[in-house]
């Protein structure tokens, strides 16, 4: 496992919020490990740590190695509580896994190939209508993003749910029917764009705006 996921905590064995306001005046903050068939421990983690590791958006989406007192746990993010102003951690939730049990994931969604996309060439506006999508799968499966290729989308298409192609071993934990079937991404014209399209005259307008001009100049000749 790279450094760059992997997470150093203290054993907590003090509890209550006098002891939780102590450590966030240290710039630490309380934590809980749970889950896998054992009690859950509460932890402590500097907040210097925390913040490195969340800088990287693939820590939301990866199997973390947490090391607790000399021990090394497999975990992923659960939770976060975060201050209401300030850019501070003031709790996190941590959930053991274990290599043949599904685990249940929020995976953010990568758009790719906005630049060989023709309707966006054209002119076409880009919503993307969806942040990540939540799976499930074994943890060896887990990826760290599911990729939405843009390239073959047309003007006014809209992909959903069911355009997703996960990798092997990845499936939904929600059912896409036809009436469930969330949008994710869109293409359509400006509407600045439609507005001038639809005021432009056509060359029919221009040609019989041409001709009552002609008629009257003979008219004023006369």
């Amino acid at each position: 496992m790279s450094n760059e996921f992997q997470l150093e905590a203290e054993p907590r064995n003090i509890s209550g919020k006098a002891d939780a306001r102590r450590l966030r005046h240290q710039q630490r903050i309380p934590a809980i490990i749970y889950g896998g068939d054992q009690d859950p421990q509460s932890i402590v983690i500097e907040q210097k740590n925390i913040t490195k590791l969340l800088n990287n958006p693939a820590s939301y989406a990866h199997i973390l190695t947490l090391n607790v007192g000399g021990k090394s746990e497999k975990v992923i993010l659960k939770a976060l509580q975060r201050h209401a102003y300030k850019p501070l951690i003031q709790h996190a939730d941590f959930l053991r896994i274990k290599a043949k049990e599904a685990i249940t994931m929020n995976t953010p969604l990568h758009f790719l190939n906005e630049e060989s996309c023709a309707a966006l060439k054209q002119g076409g506006l880009l919503s993307k209508l969806a942040n990540d999508v939540e799976i499930k799968c074994l943890p060896a499966d887990l990826p760290e993003s599911i990729d939405i290729d843009l390239s073959s989308m047309v003007m006014d298409q809209t992909l959903h749910l069911s355009d997703i192609t996960l990798p092997k071993g990845v499936e939904l934990t929600q059912d896409v029917t036809e009436e469930h079937n969330p949008a994710i991404a869109s293409i359509h014209m400006p509407k600045a764009a439609e507005a001038i399209e639809d005021t432009a005259p056509t060359a029919s307008e221009t040609e019989v705006s041409g001709d009552d001009n002609a008629e009257n100049t003979e008219a004023e000749k006369e």
